[in-house]
């Protein structure tokens, strides 16, 4: 076990879950530490980049992507939701406040060298293809995840 090895898997496409992992996550980096990030389920939410599209999709998995949010400007609120308003009303308080945004978020824990792995069987499952995904994500099963925690200190599920 290494101190200075955290991983985090995130498993909800909530905004302020998801803040809240790339927050330890980019802290935990800038003190050197190595993490890893591993998006499963509705966590690979975060990961879609909302310009690319993927070929190759059937019918259900075009269905299953049109009902889930399509990168980090469309994630819900876990809380306050109310249609929408409660994720423009959090953006607005955290511009007027000068906290970083989430795709800041994500290109500075990809600046920082976090590594970022999308869950290859939750991709199968909702039928998320590699060429939709941000740059830079690697894909891996639950073997690579646990070989990263089982070398970590710190393992958190958000």
């Amino acid at each position: 076990m290494r101190e200075d090895k955290k991983t985090i898997i995130v498993f909800s496409n909530d905004m302020d879950k998801v803040m809240a992992a790339f927050v330890i996550a980019t802290g935990a980096a800038a003190m050197g530490d190595e993490v890893t990030m591993f998006f499963t389920f509705w966590g690979l939410n975060v990961l879609r980049d909302a310009k690319k599209k993927a070929s190759g999709k059937s019918f259900l998995e075009r269905m299953f992507g049109v009902m889930m949010p399509k990168g980090v400007e469309k994630l819900p609120l876990s809380k306050m939701n109310f249609l929408g308003i409660g994720p423009r009303l959090m953006k607005y308080m955290m511009r007027k406040k000068n906290v970083m945004m989430l795709p800041e978020m994500i290109k500075q824990a990809q600046e920082l060298g976090i590594k970022m792995v999308a869950c290859s069987m939750s991709m199968d499952v909702m039928g998320i293809k590699k060429d939709e995904l941000i740059d830079g994500v690697e894909i891996g099963g639950v073997a690579t995840y646990l070989g990263e925690a089982s070398e970590a200190g710190v393992n958190l599920f958000i």
